[in-house]
């Protein structure tokens, strides 16, 4: 039997009234509105280490897929930098490893665990330890509108496209909260999705929050290294059935981390994926 380990993962519980989950994002300091409306229950799962047999997972049966290639961009420690180094060599990955034609990355998040700091900064973001998806399909939609041109937005929705998340850590192996994610082939896809408004300062993304469910499968590649990534599909336009739609995901706290485990540093980057 391949290793596994039994974690805490937090899911999500809408409001009770039944109105829209929401996360105000970097809100003013001055709103009486709460930075949410919605709770979490935790629950004991099961996650499975999937290192020796990575080869079962694919974006478009499992929702995710693992590879190895080093990065040439080593340092993240500098937006610009990393916007012009990680990002062409990121877009050339995806695109050999997909068959896709078109790669537009819109953002990046550099995490670095520091216990006792909370993640509202955005130069300190935390690990996330709640199942989630980055995006909803409206919101996925939205994102071609925002990064495209009006002109090319319209011909592009005609096409297959993706959201995708390129993970992977950075510095050191990720032993300390690792990464996990949740076969789609164990999702309902009706039932356990949640969408929660995103709300920022300047306009209003979309994420789904996931429900419990015993059912779903967890999983992770254990002591993953930089020269490791994983990619994550976050929406796919094919929705009829035939392939993965998404993944949720998050972080976790490994109880068999050794003492001493460095804190996890990751680094994620979200991308448009076409395909002709």
């Amino acid at each position: 039997m391949a290793p596994e380990t039994i974690s805490t993962l937090n899911y999500i519980i809408a409001p009770l009234d039944g109105s829209r989950p929401y996360n105000r994002i970097y809100a003013d300091s001055t709103t009486t509105e709460p930075a949410r409306n919605w709770t979490q229950e935790p629950h004991d799962m099961q996650i499975e280490d999937v290192r020796g047999k990575e080869e079962l997972y694919k974006l478009d049966s499992a929702g995710f897929q693992f590879g190895r290639e080093a990065p040439k961009h080593t340092s993240f420690l500098n937006d610009d930098e990393i916007k012009g180094e990680y990002y062409p060599e990121s877009i050339d990955l995806i695109k050999r490893v997909t068959g896709a034609t078109k790669v537009v990355v819109f953002d990046h998040t550099v995490r670095r665990r520091r216990p006792g700091e909370v993640g509202n900064d955005p130069q300190k973001r935390q690990p996330v330890s709640a199942a989630h998806v980055d995006q909803t399909p409206a919101a996925a939609t939205a994102r071609v509108h925002r990064h495209l041109s009006p002109t090319e937005a319209p011909s592009f929705l005609r096409r297959r496209f993706q959201i995708i998340n390129l993970w992977r850590p950075i510095s050191h192996a990720a032993v300390d909260w690792p990464l996990a994610v949740c076969d789609f082939r164990s999702v309902d896809f009706e039932k356990d999705l949640v969408p929660v408004a995103l709300i920022y300062p300047d306009r209003e993304g979309e994420t789904f929050g996931v429900k419990y469910n015993p059912n779903h499968q967890w999983k992770y590649l254990k002591g993953m290294t930089p020269e490791e990534y994983i990619l994550i599909k976050c929406s796919d336009s094919i929705q009829d059935g035939s392939v993965a739609r998404l993944t949720p995901h998050s972080a976790f706290q490994d109880p068999n981390t050794p003492e001493g485990a460095l804190p996890r540093e990751s680094i994620e980057l979200r991308a448009l994926v076409f395909y002709d």
